[in-house]
């Protein structure tokens, strides 16, 4: 289980630095099911495809760096691995790093693939994360 998140951690950093999210749609089951509490609740790795494609090509989304992990707890017993990935923004031109916390439970189906995932974080730091990395872009003039 520890290669297979190993594997999720690497794909998911290539995802963001080419901004193609195919593979990491396919670390997913046919029938996963991914909880994300303000986007919606998508069933199928179609769905969950459709869906990280559709929010990346947002202007705004386009802003992060990347999404490392701070931590991850393996449950291999339950197949679960919870985490907290940092949500880490581009330098908006001031040198300051403006990144906000995120957690999520993963669940693990076997060969690879990940049955389900449930982001759980606090909408309004995101919120906040955002006005002050946009302010700080428009006064650096970038």
């Amino acid at each position: 289980m520890q290669q297979a998140w190993d594997h999720y951690e690497a794909v998911t950093i290539r995802a963001i630095e080419q901004w193609d999210w195919e593979e990491w749609a396919n670390l997913f089951t046919e029938d996963a099911v991914y909880v994300e509490h303000s986007e919606g609740t998508f069933h199928g790795r179609q769905a969950i495809y459709d869906w990280v494609t559709g929010i990346m090509t947002n202007a705004q989304v386009r802003i992060w760096a990347g999404f490392p992990v701070r931590w991850a707890l393996i449950d291999e017993d339950k197949g679960w691995v919870v985490c907290c990935f940092i949500n880490r923004a581009k330098d908006p031109g001031d040198g300051l790093a403006y990144e906000v916390d995120n957690w999520s439970l993963v669940k693990y189906a076997g060969d690879g693939k990940w049955s389900s995932q449930e982001d759980i974080y606090n909408r309004a730091e995101f919120d906040v994360l955002l006005k002050a990395w946009f302010a700080a872009k428009a006064a650096a003039g970038s």
